[in-house]
């Protein structure tokens, strides 16, 4: 079965987490600061240089710079539909209410057409999260954040989709990163919060870890703060060695391999899925951007069709994702068309290192079959 989605370890992930097994310095630590220092320099623009902030996942870095904005309970966050659970739970996490948006149809985007035909912002609106879905939306983030400027908002992006996408660190916003398994890079599990202000990257940096006030600072030299104050609710949200060992080692990989493929099978899906007449592609730029997944809008009402197909044929497919709107906890009573429309009719298909080009040839080849 070729895997819809698949994490790429090798030995030197292996000889950088032995390296961390060997000192017996497992938590968090060194490793885990040089990961930070190597990230700062991957997102350094001659015009920027975020501050980092390692934590345990994607939600918990979206979790951590709400609430280090001061979003809390009865605040409204708007968020678009089609996203990953984690989006929803993570704004819900600091007693806040996500509020559903509709999608721009080309690109599954954050609608501000939505937002604002629906008066989706009241007086308890504090955040707008936009999820860069599939990579896509980056060329929209400049609406965002006139929107959101317009209108008072925080803006803390779900950039889980879209690492080493290029100057992603000179918007002016918070960006969540993931280092899940089958992400960009992988750390096992794990994620990074960059922004360039240092107040808030500082609490984000305390509230990881307990609320301990200068922890980080203590276990970066293998200490603990055991006598420190805590003044705010905190969370063991932290990055151990482990993890940035693994994260490390993919680190290094990103330029020359990791990262080159995906791009490479994306820009071949393109050339040779663009014209087909039933299938319609979304705008990733896999020049400037890294894709993690691959949609496709499946014309017709044939998408599931062609997932029994591919199925058939040891091709794993997916859909991404539920609407949140749909889901018990989450729904407002209201409807999102452009997002139901993009559900009925989106499949992923195959898209990560572990792939070789006969495979993504496969992949094309059989999809060219079943529309034929």
């Amino acid at each position: 079965m070729i895997k819809l989605s698949s994490p790429c370890l090798g030995k030197l992930e292996k000889q950088y987490v032995e390296r961390v097994l060997d000192a017996h310095a497992i938590n968090m630590g060194i490793e885990t600061r040089e990961f930070e220092n190597e990230l700062t320099e991957f997102f350094r623009t001659p015009n920027t240089a975020p501050h980092v902030i390692c934590v345990n996942s994607c939600t918990a870095a979206l979790h951590l710079s709400l609430q280090a904005l001061g979003i809390t309970y009865g605040d409204e966050v708007l968020v678009p539909s089609l996203t990953f659970i984690a989006s929803f739970q993570a704004i819900s996490a600091t007693g806040a209410i996500p509020i559903p948006v509709d999608s721009d149809l080309d690109d599954g985007f954050i609608s501000i057409d939505d937002i604002v035909k629906q008066q989706r912002v009241t007086g308890r609106t504090k955040a707008i999260m936009p999820v860069l879905y599939a990579g896509c939306g980056g060329r929209k983030m400049h609406k965002i954040y006139e929107f959101a400027k317009e209108n008072n908002l925080y803006v803390v992006e779900d950039a889980a989709h879209c690492f080493g996408e290029e100057n992603i660190a000179q918007r002016a916003g918070i960006l969540c990163f993931s280092f899940d398994a089958i992400k960009n890079i992988t750390c096992g599990d794990g994620g990074c919060i960059i922004t360039s202000d240092y107040k808030i990257a500082d609490k984000i940096k305390d509230i990881r870890l307990l609320g301990v006030i200068g922890d980080t600072e203590a276990r970066y030299s293998g200490k603990r703060s055991w006598g420190s104050d805590t003044v705010d609710q905190g969370w063991r949200y932290h990055m151990s060695n482990i993890s940035a060992a693994i994260g490390r080692a993919q680190l290094s990989r990103f330029n020359t391999d990791l990262g080159l493929k995906r791009k490479k099978y994306a820009n071949m899906y393109i050339n040779e899925l663009q014209n087909l007449e039933n299938i319609r592609l979304f705008p990733i730029n896999a020049k400037t951007a890294v894709p993690h997944i691959f949609p496709i809008i499946v014309k017709n009402g044939k998408r599931n069709d062609l997932k029994n197909f591919l199925r058939d044929y040891d091709i794993e497919s997916g859909v991404q994702y539920k609407p949140n709107h749909l889901l018990t906890k989450f729904n407002r009573g209201y409807d999102l068309p452009n997002v139901m429309s993009i559900y009925e009719s989106i499949l992923s298909i195959p898209l990560h290192p572990r792939l070789s080009e006969t495979d993504v040839l496969y992949i094309i080849g059989k999809i060219r079959k079943f529309f034929k």
